[in-house]
């Protein structure tokens, strides 16, 4: 958990399976919208204590170093078990606390489609406690909050994004709070093993996001996904 601490409220908060995640999928999007003042916030459910390199207390270091980049106001560690997120009510009770205590307009989680089973967990998860978050008679010691919006970003696996931001301007932010997380994406270490992590992973997130931004003729863009319909006034023209 990192030393960001926030009770003010946010106006986004972004969840992830673990530290590296939101950088991963939206790290661009983080960077635009907090250099333009905009609270944004975080919450890593786990430690990624099982991930093949490094350790929890060195990706807390990581995760405060890209924290720092980005511009966030808050960033928490619920502390959930990795490779062991379940919808329990301890996660139900935890994710909705920090949504309740935050208050934040829009909520993230990562798309529901992964080759991670973490990443699809997290996004079921999230998805069932922004609803509970608002249910009044449910864990009433903290009152109800109801997000406006709930989208959902890719990580490593992609479909047709229905929202594209363009970070083009705040890409080199992006990929220096992922260049944070040293431990996941080098093998500069003699006790470190090779996995898709560190073989030119971070490349193939730009060219990702490269690709979606030429589509739509920018350079770089972040796509997103949400379940619900959007309500507009008018097409900007």
């Amino acid at each position: 958990m990192t030393d960001i601490v926030s009770v003010e409220p946010l106006d986004i908060l972004i969840f992830g399976a673990h530290p590296d995640d939101a950088e991963i999928g939206m790290a661009g999007t983080i960077a635009k919208h907090a250099r333009d003042g905009r609270r944004i916030g975080i919450c890593d459910l786990t430690r990624a204590e099982l991930s093949s390199n490094g350790n929890p207390e060195l990706r807390a270091e990581e995760a405060d170093a890209a924290s720092k980049v980005l511009g966030l106001s808050y960033r928490s560690c619920l502390g959930l078990p990795d490779r062991g997120l379940h919808p329990t009510e301890e996660a139900l009770r935890s994710i909705a606390a920090e949504i309740r205590k935050l208050r934040p307009r829009i909520v993230f989680a990562p798309y529901w489609k992964d080759r991670h089973p973490d990443h699809v967990a997290c996004s079921h998860i999230v998805t069932e406690a922004v609803f509970n978050a608002k249910l009044r008679r449910w864990m009433p010691e903290i009152p109800a909050w109801t997000v406006d919006r709930l989208y959902y970003y890719f990580i490593n696996d992609l479909d047709e994004a229905k929202v594209a931001v363009d970070v083009t301007d705040v890409y080199d932010r992006k990929l220096a709070a992922l260049s944070s997380y040293r431990s996941q994406f080098v093998m500069d270490s003699n006790d470190a093993v090779a996995t898709p992590l560190n073989q030119g992973y971070i490349r193939r997130v730009e060219q990702r996001d490269a690709l979606l931004g030429g589509t739509l003729g920018v350079g770089y863009a972040e796509g997103f996904v949400t379940k619900n319909p959007q309500l507009i006034t008018y097409f900007s023209i």
